[in-house]
Order: C-alpha cells, then sequence, then structure tokens
C-alpha cells in the first residue's frame, strides 16, 4: 500500500484546513447546532411520558443523569480541545491525535455511519409530524423531499445550513414562549405526582416499565453534543468555542428540559402524559407554534448530522482510514467536501428506502456512547500519565473523566446490553482491521508517553521484588557482533532461543566493518527479528578492540532494566581469538550471566531444524533430584524453548555404565514429570561419552553443559563427532526448570 511521507501528508491536511474559506464562531459554530440537536422530538414527544411514568421528582433525576454524563463528557472534551490542535473531525480528530489513528478509527467509522444513519432518524421525526397536519400526504414523498431540501442545503454551503439553523431557532423559541404563556391562562391545575408508579406505553398495554427503562427513553435526547464539535476544522478559535458553546448549550438545555417537566406535571394528569404523547402541543397557549417547534427540532438536527457527518467522512479520508479515502478529503473550492456529502446523501436514500431503523436505532445511540467514553478515557490516561506535555487551559478534576466513563458504560448496558456488546465488537474489529493497515501518523500522539509510563511503572514495581525470580525468567539475549555476515547465520538460531517473551541486544562492534555499515546492517537485522515478533535493541561501539568493547557491555548492561540475562557467542571455526572468547566467557561468569556458546557445523548448519538433544551428567551414585540440578537448567531451557518453537523432536540423554541404566531412565523420567516437559524422549547411552556422541540419535543441535574453563578446541571436536550444530550453555544461577 503507498503512503504520503508524513510531512507532505500534514502539509496537504494543513492546506485543506486553510483553504475552507468560511470560519465560525462560537455562536454559530458551536452553541446553535448543539442547543437545536438536544432540543429535539423527544423534548415535544416523549418527555411528558416520561414524567407521567417517573413522576416530577422522578422526571428531574433522570434529566439530571443523563444531563452529568454528557456534562461531564463534555468537560472532558473542553479539557482535551485546549490541549491540543484540534483538526478537522471533532471527536476522531481529539481521539486519533491522543491514542493514534487506529483508536480514532475504530471510533470515528462508527461514529460517521452513526451520525448519518441519525439523519434518516430525524427525517422520519420530521415526517411524523408533518403528517399530524397533513394525514393525506404520502410518507415516502415526504421523506424524500426533506432530504433533498436538506441535501440541496448541505451541498450548496454550511454557511446557508447555519443561517437556516437562526431560523430554526426562532422557531423553536416560539414554541417555548407559546408552552411559557399558559402559565396566565390558569391551565396549571393539576397537583404534582413526585414519584410515578411506571405504567408503562400504550403499545404495550400498560404492563409496567421500570426506572431505568424510562432512563433508556430520554437519554437520546442528551446526546448531540458533538454538533459543534463535528465542526473543528472550520471553527475560527475551536479550542475556545468548543468549550464554551457546548457547555452553555448543555446547560441551557438542561434548564428547558427541567422546566418543561415541572409544566407537563401540573398540566396534565399522569393518565393523560403516559397516553398522549402530544400532549405538549395540545396544552400549548397555540399549538401551531409547538408544532412548528417539533418539525423544527427534528430538521435542524436532521441538518446538523447531514453537515457535519461528512466532516468526520472527509477527516477519516484525509488519514487514509480506509482504501480510497482520499477521494472524499477533497474539498471544492467554496471549502466544502461535497465528495463526502455525496456519498453521505447516497446512504441516507439507500437507508431511507428501508422504510424502517427501528431496529438499529439503539445501535446509533451505542456509537455515541462509545465515542463519549474514548473522550473521557483519553482525559483519564492524559491525567494518569502527569506527562509535561498535558497543559491544558481548560483543567478539570480527575473524578469528571472517570465519572463519565463509568456513566456512559453503565448507559450502554441498561438500554440495550446486546446492542452495546454489537457496538464495541464494531469498533474492536475496526481497530484491529486498521491495524494491520499500518497506517501512517501525521502527528504526534501520547502512545510512546503511555507505554514509556506503564514501562516505568513496571519497573519500580519490579525493583522491589526479588531479583533472582526463576517463575518469571525469559531469554533476554546479549549478541556482540563482529559483522553482519556472522549474525545472518545464527538467526533462525537466535531467534528461536527467545521467541515470544524474550529479547535481543544486539552489540556492533566495528573491528572489521565500517561504523556506518555496521549500524545500518544491524538496523535491517533488527527490524527481521521485530518482524518476527521478538523485541530488539541494538547499539554500535566504535572500537578496535573486540574483547574490550564487549567486557565494558557486560558491565554496563547490568545495571540496565531488561538487562540481558544471556550472554550469546559464536565459537570461530579457527583458534587465534580462543583467548580472547576465554576472557569474554570469564567476564560473563563474574557477572553471573547465563552464557550459550554457538558452534556451527560448517557442512550441515541447521539441519532440517526437526530434532534437539541436550546432554546431562549421569547422576551416580545417588541418583538425587534435588532443586539444585547443576550446570542443567539453562540447556534444558533453551532446547525446550528452541524444539517448541520449530516443532522439533527433543532427547535428553545420559551416559552411564550398563549397571546404572535402570537408574538413569528412573531419573530422567522423574525430571522430565517434575520439570513439566512433555512430549520429551529419555534416552541413556552405555560406555564412554565419545562412543555415545556418536551412537546416540542424530539430532540438528546438541545442547552441551560449558565447563568452568573449557577447552575450546574439544569443544569444536564435539562438533565433528556429533556432526551437528552445538550449543554449550553455563547457567548464571538464576534459571530453573523445575520452578
Amino acid at each position: 500500500m503507498n503512503q504520503p511521507a508524513e510531512g507532505t501528508l500534514q502539509q496537504q491536511v494543513d492546506e485543506r484546513e486553510l483553504n475552507v474559506k468560511q470560519k465560525y464562531g462560537t455562536f454559530a459554530g458551536v452553541f446553535v447546532p448543539t442547543l437545536l440537536t438536544i432540543l429535539g422530538v423527544i423534548l415535544f414527544l416523549r418527555q411528558g411520558w416520561v414524567v407521567g411514568n417517573a413522576g416530577l421528582l422522578g422526571g428531574w433525576i433522570i434529566i439530571t443523569i443523563a444531563f452529568v454524563i454528557v456534562t461531564f463528557t463534555a468537560l472532558s472534551m473542553s479539557c482535551i480541545t485546549t490541549n491540543i490542535r484540534i483538526k478537522a473531525g471533532g471527536a476522531y480528530s481529539i481521539i486519533s491525535q491522543s491514542l493514534g489513528l487506529e483508536v480514532g478509527g475504530s471510533v470515528g467509522v462508527p461514529l460517521y455511519l452513526a451520525q448519518t444513519f441519525a439523519i434518516t432518524m430525524y427525517i422520519f421525526g420530521f415526517r411524523e409530524g408533518w403528517l399530524y397536519i397533513f394525514p393525506e400526504h404520502y410518507a415516502i414523498l415526504v421523506d424524500l423531499a426533506v432530504f433533498s431540501v436538506l441535501l440541496f442545503i448541505a451541498f450548496i454551503s454550511a454557511k446557508l445550513a447555519f443561517r437556516i439553523q437562526y431560523i430554526i431557532l426562532a422557531v423553536i423559541v416560539g414554541a417555548l414562549l407559546s408552552v411559557g404563556a399558559t402559565i396566565f391562562t390558569g391551565v396549571l391545575e393539576h397537583d404534582i405526582l413526585w414519584w410515578g408508579e411506571f405504567p408503562g406505553a400504550p403499545e404495550n398495554d400498560f404492563e409496567g416499565v421500570s426506572f431505568w427503562v424510562v432512563f433508556a427513553v430520554l437519554f437520546p435526547a442528551a446526546t448531540g453534543i458533538m454538533a459543534g464539535a463535528n465542526m473543528s476544522g472550520e471553527l475560527k478559535n475551536p479550542k475556545r468555542s468548543i468549550p464554551v458553546g457546548t457547555i452553555s448549550a448543555i446547560l441551557i438545555s438542561y434548564g428547558i428540559y427541567m422546566a418543561v417537566a415541572y409544566w407537563l406535571a401540573r398540566v396534565a394528569s399522569t393518565e393523560e402524559l403516559v397516553s398522549n404523547y402530544n400532549v405538549m402541543i395540545d396544552k400549548a397557549f397555540w399549538a401551531p407554534a409547538v408544532l412548528g417547534g417539533l418539525l423544527g427540532a427534528t430538521f435542524s438536527s436532521a441538518l446538523a448530522s447531514i453537515v457535519g457527518a461528512p466532516r468526520i467522512l472527509q477527516a477519516l479520508g484525509d488519514h487514509g482510514i480506509f482504501p480510497g479515502g482520499d477521494k472524499f478529503s477533497k474539498l471544492a473550492k467554496n471549502g466544502e467536501p461535497r465528495n463526502a456529502i455525496i456519498l453521505t446523501g447516497a446512504i441516507v436514500l439507500f437507508t431511507l428506502m428501508l422504510r424502517d431503523l427501528n431496529t438499529i436505532a439503539p445501535l446509533i445511540t451505542m456509537f455515541f456512547l462509545i465515542t463519549y467514553m474514548m473522550i473521557n478515557l483519553v482525559v483519564f490516561i492524559e491525567q494518569k500519565m502527569n506527562m509535561i506535555s498535558f497543559r491544558p487551559t481548560f483543567s478539570v478534576p480527575r473524578t469528571v473523566p472517570i465519572i463519565g466513563t463509568i456513566g456512559c458504560l453503565f448507559t450502554m448496558f441498561i438500554i440495550n446490553p446486546v446492542f452495546g456488546l454489537v457496538a464495541l465488537g464494531i469498533v474492536i474489529a475496526t481497530y484491529l482491521y486498521l491495524t494491520n493497515r499500518e497506517l501512517k501518523v501525521p502527528y504526534g500522539d501520547m502512545r510512546s508517553g503511555l507505554f514509556t509510563s506503564l514501562a516505568e511503572w513496571a519497573a519500580k514495581k519490579v525493583s522491589l521484588l526479588p531479583s533472582n525470580n526463576e517463575r518469571a525468567w525469559k531469554a533476554n539475549l546479549l549478541v556482540p557482533v563482529r559483522s553482519s555476515r556472522e549474525l545472518r547465520g545464527s538467526f533462525s538460531l537466535i531467534r528461536n532461543l527467545v521467541y515470544p517473551r524474550g529479547s535481543i541486544k544486539l552489540i556492533g562492534v566495528s573491528s572489521e566493518q565500517k561504523p556506518d555499515v555496521l549500524r545500518d546492517s544491524l538496523t535491517n537485522l533488527a527490524d527481521s527479528f521485530r518482524k518476527e515478533n521478538v523485541y530488539t535493541r541494538w547499539s554500535v561501539l566504535d572500537s578496535k578492540n573486540f574483547k574490550d568493547a564487549v567486557m565494558d557491555s557486560l558491565q554496563t548492561l547490568q545495571g540496565t532494566f531488561f538487562s540481558p540475562n544471556i550472554l550469546f557467542l559464536k565459537l570461530p571455526h579457527q583458534s587465534r581469538n580462543d583467548d580472547e572468547i576465554h576472557s569474554i566467557i570469564n567476564e560473563a561468569r563474574m557477572n553471573k550471566m547465563g552464557i550459550q556458546l554457538y558452534a556451527e557445523d560448517p557442512v550441515a548448519q541447521l539441519g532440517r531444524s526437526a530434532s534437539v538433544n541436550v546432554w546431562i551428567h549421569e547422576q551416580s551414585p545417588k541418583w538425587d533430584l534435588s532443586m539444585d540440578l547443576g550446570n542443567i537448567d539453562l540447556s534444558m531451557l533453551s532446547a525446550y524453548k528452541l524444539s517448541h518453537n520449530w516443532n522439533a523432536t527433543m532427547r535428553v540423554i545420559t551416559v552411564v555404565e550398563e549397571s546404572e541404566v535402570e537408574n538413569a531412565y528412573e531419573y530422567l523420567e522423574n525430571l522430565l514429570d517434575i520439570s513439566r516437559l512433555k512430549n520429551v524422549i529419555p534416552h541413556v547411552e552405555i560406555g564412554s561419552f565419545e562412543e555415545a556422541m556418536q551412537s546416540a540419535p542424530q539430532a540438528d543441535v546438541d545442547f552441551f553443559g560449558l565447563p568452568d574453563d573449557p577447552d575450546l578446541e574439544k569443544l569444536r571436536y564435539f562438533v565433528k563427532v556429533t556432526q551437528s550444530a552445538c550449543v554449550f550453555v553455563a547457567d548464571s544461577g538464576n534459571e530453573n526448570i523445575l520452578a
């Protein structure tokens, strides 16, 4: 997949932002669309049912819980938007700049679809109000007419959409004034029922509902707080406009919902509230004004969504979240993402033809809630890390994102646990897909800081634990390298000695290669190890003395976190460097490091990688099995890991006199049983050790113990006799095959 260079991609995004001719302020760009989205169809058609079921106090509690959740989310959003340079895409931009494109895209794609499907839902809501006035009109024609008007407005420009929203705002204000005017007409005649009996709805023959079912009906009214944030790329000052506009709209909306709830409790009986969804229209001072408010609310919500959704799609296309996304990131001369608008319109038209989205309506709410939850999580993580880069001008207490996260998660599973799991599954599947796409990040995010903080926390915890934790042991190899050529020959062996949880530290010593050449070679080799899912680090020492460079590395690296615990050396075919090898081995022993001295068979090399032999000393006369096995543990662990990764046959071999055969087999079987090494074959040879090496079953790699003062020529002889690669191993004392 061809990806543009990071700098080029960022420049293209910045140029698109500069090409947006119209920049909007707080009132027009954030406050009005957010307010109109919240003051929607539920206010006019369902709040009476909520109050009728829950009573005034219960209704106020439901309203308050819903608005607390979205208010805390808005506070978190305000906090993070004042700490970053927010780009186009609203919530997608916020999340991707913090947790990376993969996480941002996994939320952004479902958010775009939810915003698009919501347009259809709002059109259906408008149609219901329209047919209340003109019942003889065809529903499909009303839907198509409203869709055409919405698409035309969005296609012309967002500026026209915002101007129309002023008219709609005036209509909704008129509807609320018509409601408020009734206090002078004497209709507030009913006594307040503070706590309801939750009788249910006409659709279920008033069989009763729970408090949380009523909450689930009202909660979508509190969503829509992203209506302004979706325009982030076209705001004059998003850092100021998003916090001020969003929070102001939420607070005013909350006051309106609370006041209307009181009005409803006073103007109608409980029976009328739960059975008549049009009670607000019927009880208003002038019914047409409220009906106009209903139509205006659904139309404005659809308009805000059809303007905002293409901006999310445009931002997704900017960063190559989906194939061919660059087509939808293009802007027209007036700054409108018209290709994105056309695709959004096509999706809406398709969903209109389905005629009923009630079955997926809860899924739309779930995607909004997941988005809100991720924004809260972003702030919580940023606060927890205490990074110096986190300096928001709008700070919030740590309890704000915690409550916001828990509230969103709780609401998801209160409304519909099945759809909650489905929505989370879609987000996770999208994340896995985007991870495999290897997206190029055009800006920095906090992931490296997050992982660094986790590593620092883990390092502090590990430092308090015993240093020789045998159960937590894993192979961390230190591999000195004279030239990249010799390392390539050992690549498969080294990889399979540490995979999957171990690590490799490559130390290049430029005694035979120029530092720049060796550095480039090690970079490529380290990348190859990483592609094999092995954590690899490397460094190059500019030194002419291989022995001193390796010995200095051994001493220095012992004080680091994730310090190597095994020195991997390659035994040269010639003996001219034997003194150097001896000195390095002795230094490793002094630093309590394990040692793996690899002697390659020049002909067979690693053979078929199908069999591994481990040779251990005979234990006569007592044949006792204790926790201290001598110099066996690292050989057994290394051979087991190698055979497991190769899917090879593993044998454990000892050589004894004929009278000790039975004892030897019993010892080996007990050793394998307590070591929990399944499918490992015990094997006993009779006679001398040299004869046994010739008669034992052939292996591709033989593991032997490394003596304290090894005769390197004798070790080379072992390779010749066994006709296989050999690894001579010395324990550090921190390994235990029985642990």
